[in-house]
């Protein structure tokens, strides 16, 4: 019988299919990176120069594309808030305009020797003015149509040049600088 030793056929087999070390280093160093065409390195180059243009050229575009729509959103928030504003202004408006029947009923109940009225009306027009209101009309100020509305006339002396305010009837009102009812006064001159 033919005895065989098994660790040398073993031996003998990886031999021939795993290439030692030292052929695999040399067949690494038998490659040359100079093999490759000089003329694909330029075209990588150039391919990449236009590319990092066209990436500039493309967050330029973006980045003013950005600063425009934020402008618009900080205009449309600004408008925004102007209209809430407004809207604020107006309700509040409203509010103190049916209000106003209270506060005549007032000043008719002061007119009638009711004195226990007086602190009431004084509390409501004090809270009042504190949010916008202001009083129009008062005695022996000059007329304003726009802001006075003229009940009667009492002829002046020649000597008065402007037409004078000598009573109001019912008070008048602003409201955040806009008239809210115009006072109903008696002009002389």
């Amino acid at each position: 019988m033919n005895s065989v030793d098994p660790e040398e056929n073993l031996q003998n087999v990886s031999d021939d299919v795993i290439p030692s070390k030292k052929e695999t280093n040399e067949e690494v160093n038998d490659l040359s990176f100079d093999e490759v065409p000089q003329e694909e390195i330029s075209n990588t180059e150039s391919l990449t120069d236009i590319s990092i243009d066209e990436i500039l050229l493309e967050r330029d575009e973006y980045l003013s594309l950005l600063q425009s729509i934020k402008a618009e959103f900080d205009n449309y928030k600004k408008r925004t808030d102007k209209r809430i504003d407004e809207t604020r202004t107006n309700a509040r408006g409203d509010l103190v305009e049916k209000l106003l029947p209270v506060l005549d009923a007032c000043d008719a109940a002061v007119l009638q020797g009711a004195d226990d009225v007086v602190a009431i009306r004084k509390a409501l027009i004090d809270s009042l003015e504190l949010e916008g209101l202001e009083l129009v009309g008062k005695a022996l100020e000059k007329f304003d149509p726009s802001i006075h509305e003229a009940i009667s006339h009492e002829p002046g002396n020649e000597e008065d040049e402007d037409q004078l305010v000598i009573e109001v009837l019912r008070q008048g009102y602003f409201w955040e600088g806009k008239i809210l009812r115009p006072a109903m006064v008696k002009v002389r001159g």
